[in-house]
């Protein structure tokens, strides 16, 4: 989210930006909550000079009380009595209005970054670099769910009974690998420096709208009935969710976590949930990586942050590469994104396995993460990226490392999570 004043003085950029976001029909959001803020403020004034009045005249009741002179005391007693009426249709009013600026203010789009790539949709985004060399074998890939049945690994027929569409059972070595994957990720970011957290699962309404757009949570998160408590999409709300209403001292920054948590998505919109596969669900787990930083440190942790997810894909000898998401890609709340894109060799195309994204002080804003320095507070910045978000990720691994004869690889770096084998072998 803006600050209000940024608006007021920045109207036109502010409306550039929308436009480079192609949210034409949010234009006039800007005069609207510029006038509004207006009325406001307005509103805050009249309330203060009513009550320094009202401070005023009672202290001259009291003066002409003490003189016997009480019918002119009751009559200025009229006139609070008034006031306090009408400065309680003020507080109402300054309520109101402070409800509607902060809806708009919320529907606003943060302000890209200048280096970001003007775009319509995802398919606008452009390739930054690849790491490793994507191959396709000279044998057929099978559909990675083809591929875990030989194992024994999958049952989305029983989910479905269970469940409905965009759900499964993972089993056996493929179950185990899944684990293994989250493990080594878990691993590989605290051998970076940063924090193991296992957050809260569930979050409050306050936290969900601080953490992302109306658009965002409409199309994601799944409400508890008669709680005031949603299921997180990914462990970064519940993350950037602890430090509401926080003031770090400035000498802890940078804060960097990585968390482990289940994801539940509705998934609305385009895509839908595919009846066969994993790839697009409703319930996954994820390793995240969050940092919270000072403002003139978030461009590096950016960088940091995605190069993390490239090396651990590489280890495991997945080729990726990097995307620079476009303006119309990003997120309401984001300033500038790069997507991480794992190599399929039975597409014969990269598909996203994570994304990472730099959101200066927007959730900062809204949740209140501030930072005690040397000449006061300031607003934090916050970013987050994925590690590995299995069982997407499994397509990716799965793939790159199937062998001819059905069996699966293992890479050095994950056979301590899989009890030492350097390879699993079909069931069937």
């Amino acid at each position: 989210m803006l600050d209000i004043k940024f608006v007021r003085e920045n109207p036109e950029l502010v409306k550039e930006n929308i436009k480079k976001k192609f949210q034409e029909h949010k234009l006039g959001y800007v005069d609207e909550v510029i006038a509004l803020d207006e009325e406001r403020r307005a509103t805050i004034v009249r309330a203060d000079e009513l009550r320094a009045n009202r401070n005023k005249i009672s202290k001259e009741i009291g003066v002409l009380m003490s003189q016997g002179k009480r019918e002119e005391g009751m009559a200025l007693k009229e006139q609070v009595t008034a006031q306090a009426k009408e400065l309680d249709e003020l507080g109402k009013k300054e309520t109101e209005l402070t409800e509607k600026v902060t809806k708009l203010m919320m529907s606003i789009p943060n302000i890209i970054d200048d280096s970001v790539p003007i775009g319509k949709d995802d398919s606008e985004n452009v390739e930054v670099q690849k790491y490793g060399e994507p191959v396709v074998p000279d044998w057929e890939i099978p559909y990675h769910t083809d591929i875990m049945e030989t194992f024994d690994g999958i049952d989305m027929d029983a989910a479905g009974r269970v469940a409905g569409n965009g759900f499964y059972y993972l089993m056996g070595d493929i179950a185990r690998l899944h684990s293994a994957v989250i493990s080594y990720a878990r691993d590989f970011m605290i051998d970076r420096g940063f924090t193991y957290v296992v957050p809260p699962f569930m979050i409050r309404s306050n936290v969900v709208t601080g953490v992302m757009s109306f658009e965002e949570m409409d199309a994601m998160m799944y409400k508890i009935e008669g709680e005031d408590l949603y299921l997180i999409g990914t462990s970064e709300h519940s993350m950037i969710g602890k430090f509401i209403d926080t003031i770090t001292p400035e000498e802890k920054l940078p804060l960097t976590l990585t968390s482990y948590s289940p994801c539940f998505r509705k998934e609305k919109g385009a895509h839908g949930i595919e009846e066969r596969g994993v790839y697009r669900i409703h319930q996954f787990e994820k390793q995240e990586m969050v940092v919270v930083c000072k403002p003139e440190e978030s461009r590096y942790w950016f960088d940091q942050l995605w190069q993390n997810t490239v090396d651990l894909f590489r280890s495991l000898d997945i080729p990726v590469r990097t995307l620079e998401c476009c303006s119309g890609d990003l997120a309401d709340l984001k300033v500038k994104s790069v997507d991480v894109e794992a190599w399929s060799p039975r597409q014969k195309k990269y598909f996203e396995v994570g994304s990472c994204s730099n959101l200066t002080d927007a959730q900062a804003r809204r949740l209140k993460i501030r930072v005690k320095g040397e000449n006061g507070n300031y607003l934090a910045h916050t970013l987050n990226n994925t590690v590995v978000a299995p069982p997407r990720m499994l397509i990716a691994f799965l793939e790159n490392n199937l062998n001819a004869d059905g069996t699966v690889s293992i890479p050095e770096a994950l056979r301590m999570y899989m009890g030492g084998k350097d390879k699993i072998v079909p069931t069937k």
